[in-house]
């Protein structure tokens, strides 16, 4: 037999478990996963990985780069962006391709396109987002014949012209049904949401509780009671329905609830809700925390814990959406003007890992499960992406047990002058990865060329 590369002396995480065992690439797939490889082939270049974990490459499903909003541009571009998730060990991302004022779906597909040709470092794929169901409706069927089989709407966000009401909803969900895709949701109540910030937004209260505001006026109930309505369109439609970045555990119990009622809903959470809380918005800096929704408090963190054990929660994304220091002063201590999104990319695998795996929360199987092989057969990139099997791509990252790097915005890949996590000593971080058979970072350090990374269609979603 004839390989490419092999991985040996490495334990690896296969979907039957993880075991002692090489791994061997031949051009851009994984061609065998087996005790004695290398001896078959001598020829072949070999990547040593002795005391050290083979995991599969992870997918990060929700990501915004460089996208407009809150009155600036993200700062993580295709190229910083997919630089930091590599050194993360993440080999796939999917982002939101979102529709500009009178664009169509397929607009909104063209103008993400253009901002990751030539810059991508690994593969990505899009959610299409339905802001305008009048004007869109009929187009979804075309985005789904195109290669994009999910789709993204929004409960709140008026202002920015995105938000999606319950007609829309409802609508959106039966086109699922018919079609065999999966609507995302960002599930947030924003009537009651808008009547809080009104009620506190005047100068003595800015003045007295400053980014501390953000978590005030987002109570737990604006997202469950979203949730909640989001589940009871599903469960009448029969529509997919995937509920992203989930922060409470209120949510977690009704997503639970539904799925034992057979209710075809998923959900995620995402890395900040499991292991910040919102006492951080009380620190100098606390306004560089805010994102939406907000982190929540200590007893939701252990909830979306047991939430991902147990299975009501699918995956861990980030929700990355990175703006600098300067970016994040234009708020001036008006908290509603805060742009809401943190960095995230480059530390997920090192987060989940140090705070699950090290920290006793979850097996390295499971963690895997929710970091690549879930998310991609959920998002319809499996059997390709997702796991250590042959026939799949050689997307793979190999992780130290123990090594810790000290969290550091000066020697990390992404834009962003600063880290929700500065200062955390994380073990996780990606020694190598390999993106298709081709080494990209290597001892640490990214060593792929920008525009590599290839666009992902697909032909399902969801539980189907």
């Amino acid at each position: 037999m004839s390989f490419d590369k092999i991985i040996t002396g490495g334990q690896v995480v296969t979907p039957a478990g993880t075991i002692d065992a090489d791994v061997a690439i031949r051009g851009e797939k994984i061609a065998a996963v087996g005790e004695g490889l290398a001896a078959m082939s001598p020829d072949a270049a070999t990547i040593d990985a002795s005391g050290h974990y083979v995991i599969p490459g992870v997918l990060d499903v929700h990501v915004h780069l460089e996208l407009p909003f809150c009155g600036t541009t993200s700062a993580d571009d295709y190229r910083t962006g997919t630089r930091a998730g590599a050194r993360g060990g993440v080999t796939t991302l999917i982002d939101f391709a979102i529709p500009y004022d009178g664009d169509s779906l397929g607009q909104a597909a063209d103008n993400w396109h253009k901002k990751a040709e030539g810059k991508s470092l690994i593969d990505y794929t899009f959610h299409i987002c339905v802001t305008r169901w009048d004007e869109h409706k009929d187009q979804i069927a075309g985005m789904v014949e195109r290669g994009f089989s999910t789709f993204k709407e929004f409960m709140i966000y008026e202002s920015e012209g995105w938000q999606s009401d319950d007609r829309a909803m409802f609508g959106t969900l039966e086109t699922m049904r018919e079609l065999g895709s999966m609507l995302l949701v960002h599930a947030e109540s924003s009537r009651v949401l808008d009547e809080l910030i009104a009620r506190h937004h005047t100068p003595e209260l800015m003045a007295k509780y400053g980014a501390q505001l953000h978590a005030i006026t987002r109570p737990n109930f604006i997202e469950a009671e979203a949730i909640e309505r989001a589940i009871h369109w599903c469960e009448v439609t029969g529509g997919q329905l995937y509920i992203v970045h989930m922060s409470t555990g209120e949510g977690a119990d009704l997503v639970r609830a539904a799925q034992a009622r057979d209710v075809p809903v998923l959900a995620e959470t995402c890395v900040q809700y499991l292991c910040l809380d919102d006492s951080v918005f009380a620190r100098d800096d606390g306004h560089l925390y805010a994102c939406c929704p907000q982190v929540k408090k200590p007893a939701d963190i252990e909830r979306l814990w047991n939430g991902l054990r147990d299975g009501e929660v699918c995956a861990i994304s980030t929700d990355t959406c990175t703006f600098t220091r300067e970016q994040k002063a234009m708020w001036e201590g008006d908290w509603t003007k805060i742009p809401m999104g943190m960095p995230g990319l480059e530390t997920l695998l090192p987060v989940s890992y140090t705070k699950g795996v090290l920290e006793g929360r979850l097996s390295l199987d499971q963690l895997c499960r929710k970091l690549s092989t879930d998310p991609a057969r959920i998002m319809g990139l499996a059997p390709r992406k997702g796991a250590i099997t042959p026939g799949a791509d050689a997307d793979l990252a190999i992780i130290h047990p123990t090594k810790t790097i000290k969290v550091d915005p000066n020697t990390l890949e992404t834009n962003a002058d600063w880290s929700p996590y500065n200062g955390w000593e994380l073990a996780g971080f990606s020694r190598t990865t390999l993106s298709r058979g081709e080494v990209i970072v290597d001892d640490y350090k990214v060593v792929g060329a920008e525009g590599r990374g290839q666009w992902l269609p697909r032909k399902s979603a969801g539980l189907a």
